[in-house]
């Protein structure tokens, strides 16, 4: 069932287009990579996913009784955000925020909630530590865990990886992987095309008049993905 179909969207700011003449449908155990080169307008849509902006036409649905206000999100981080003063305990239970409606305390539930996704994601430990005191990986982690709070079907990831090393970039994807075998879809914005392909099961490349949308096996046959995957004869690293 489709948690989530654009159908003709037409994307950009103010009477300028980005995208125009967008449609896909995202189901549920998707795991869908967004790809594609700067300025191709994968940020312009995932804002538009989460109700941040309007689109210039067109529309985005919900299925599967999923609420635009469901959706756990995990964004880029910023210099700033990196150095933020609050605990990680703080920082996980703020992602039960769009629960607790008009009351000042977070419910029982909701605080069980937070140190369930905590130990989901390997960070109890850290609970009462500041979140700017943690390394890139483990504030990555904690985040994971807060937008985990706010949603139970769909995660949207804006270049988790980014900053991260080796390692703990394949840890950072294994965690990803392991929450979408649980059933949690995702929509992941990645310049990491070679990982797309790896973890996906579908790919949506923004390339400005050439987009494509579907499986990652179709992709890999695309004339779009044999340019962006193939290289003098060799699949990209």
């Amino acid at each position: 069932m489709a948690l989530m179909t654009c159908r003709d969207l037409a994307l950009g700011y103010e009477s300028h287009a980005i995208l125009e003449g967008l449609d896909f449908a995202v189901n549920a155990g998707d795991y869908l990579c967004i790809v594609g080169e700067n300025g191709s307008g994968k940020s312009t849509l995932m804002r538009t996913m989460l109700g941040l902006m309007r689109p210039l036409r067109g529309a985005i649905e919900f299925g599967d009784g999923l609420r635009g206000d469901e959706i756990g999100y995990l964004p880029q981080q910023t210099v700033v955000q990196r150095d933020f003063p609050a605990t990680v305990r703080e920082i996980v239970l703020s992602g039960c925020q769009g629960r607790i409606g008009r009351r000042p305390f977070y419910s029982r539930e909701e605080k069980a909630l937070a140190e369930q996704n905590m130990a989901r994601m390997g960070v109890t430990q850290f609970r009462r530590r500041c979140y700017r005191e943690l390394s890139g990986g483990q504030q990555q982690r904690v985040l994971l865990a807060r937008a985990l709070c706010a949603t139970r079907k769909l995660l949207l990831l804006d270049e988790p990886v980014s900053g991260l090393d080796p390692r703990v970039t394949a840890e950072m994807y294994k965690l990803i992987e392991d929450l979408n075998g649980e059933g949690v879809t995702i929509i992941m914005i990645s310049h990491d095309i070679a990982a797309a392909v790896r973890y996906a099961t579908h790919v949506l490349h923004l390339g400005g008049a050439q987009v494509f949308y579907g499986s990652v096996e179709a992709y890999r046959e695309s004339a779009l993905g044999q340019r962006f995957l193939y290289s003098e004869g060799g699949e990209c690293a």
